[in-house]
């Protein structure tokens, strides 16, 4: 009988929306939020925990025993939100005890607040001054304390599993020699991607990305012997995204719609929309940026997601493709796309539900 395992690479789009809202839906299709599966043989390894990840895992028929691995680009709400859902509910669907943990790589304690926006005529108060910008690790213990009572009663009344034994959550370090700061040098220009995580089927890379006031804030690189594949984060337009980019074989870009900020924000005279407005222009890509970054990188394939507005129609967005030399996507969730390095064409696959 043969029992080979297909490891030709792919990525499936959980979640492609942007931003911690739930966007109105125009056209009857809902974007979730951002959360990338990057599948590899019978196991996936996955990218950031938007807005219903868990359900959209189910869809995509990726179960919990598949998992590897849980990397976070960045501790904004979009990207986290369901990391509670994950220790509590995906708990439940892995063999604890015939499995190794899950290992959940992200940022560290940043170690100090952002700058206040100039734009604030009154300084406002950071909430938790005595815990102020915990990392991956404090989210993950500050979840289990949340939840101790929910944990605790099924640990000692049901015998059921303790999330510490599903889940070890791991800083990731910043190589002490690039010059980072949270504040004066979060981005240092120059710097090389480094090793995070390894295994027999893949090896990922990390790069500090430019998103402010957000530090740290990475994008990752998973490499396999048939293909690439690079996953910003979010970012503005950042040199060191191209360096971990170099000759990848998909590119998937956040990209964001300023003339959708300027009206939803530009109205107001109000400091926070207009701090809004600043936020957005200093933090994010235009789909124009992310296709010079990709070609400067040599992609071979760009698929854009985490869309702000998530509400703009696929066509919208499949404007910019004649710019691109590549291939040029515009995924929906639960769309399969492979980043197999010697695919001559790419389609992207809408996983049928209940298929």
């Amino acid at each position: 009988m043969n029992t080979t395992v297909d490891l030709t690479p792919r990525i499936v789009t959980l979640g492609t929306a942007g931003g911690p809202r739930w966007w109105a839906s125009k056209n009857g299709e809902h974007r979730h939020g951002i959360a990338t599966a990057v599948v590899v043989g019978d196991v996936f390894y996955l990218v950031d925990a938007g807005l219903g990840v868990g359900r959209q895992l189910e869809k995509a028929g990726l179960s919990f025993n598949q998992m590897r691995a849980m990397f976070i680009t960045h501790l904004h709400s979009d990207h986290t939100v369901d990391i509670p859902s994950l220790l509590l509910m995906g708990l439940y669907e892995r063999d604890v005890a015939g499995l190794a943990p899950i290992r959940v790589l992200g940022p560290g304690d940043r170690g100090a607040l952002p700058p206040v926006s100039p734009r604030a005529e009154i300084a406002p108060q950071p909430v938790c001054p005595e815990n102020p910008t915990p990392g991956i690790t404090g989210l993950i213990d500050s979840v289990v304390q949340a939840f101790a009572t929910d944990f605790n009663d099924r640990i000692l009344d049901a015998l059921r599993p303790s999330p510490l034994d599903c889940y070890q959550a791991t800083d990731i370090v910043i190589p002490a020699d690039i010059g980072y700061h949270p504040n004066d040098n979060p981005t240092p220009a120059g710097m090389a991607p480094f090793e995070i995580y390894r295994d027999e089927l893949v090896t990922v890379t990390a790069i500090l990305v430019e998103h402010p006031p957000v530090a740290p804030a990475f994008a990752f690189r998973f490499d396999t012997a048939e293909g690439s594949v690079t996953i910003s984060g979010d970012t503005t337009a950042t040199d060191n995204l191209v360096t971990l980019a170099k000759d990848t074989d998909l590119l998937l870009h956040e990209a964001i719609d300023f003339d959708w900020v300027a009206a939803r924000y530009g109205s107001s005279d109000a400091e926070a929309d207009q701090a809004s407005i600043d936020h957005h222009r200093r933090s994010h890509t235009s789909p124009e940026q992310a296709i010079e970054l990709a070609e400067r990188a040599g992609a071979a394939r760009l698929a854009l997601h985490h869309l702000v507005p998530g509400s703009k129609t696929e066509a919208q967005w499949q404007e910019f493709a004649p710019t691109f030399s590549g291939e040029f996507l515009i995924p929906n969730d639960l769309d399969s796309i492979s980043f197999a390095r010697k695919e001559a064409a790419i389609e992207t696959t809408p996983i049928k539900v209940g298929a």
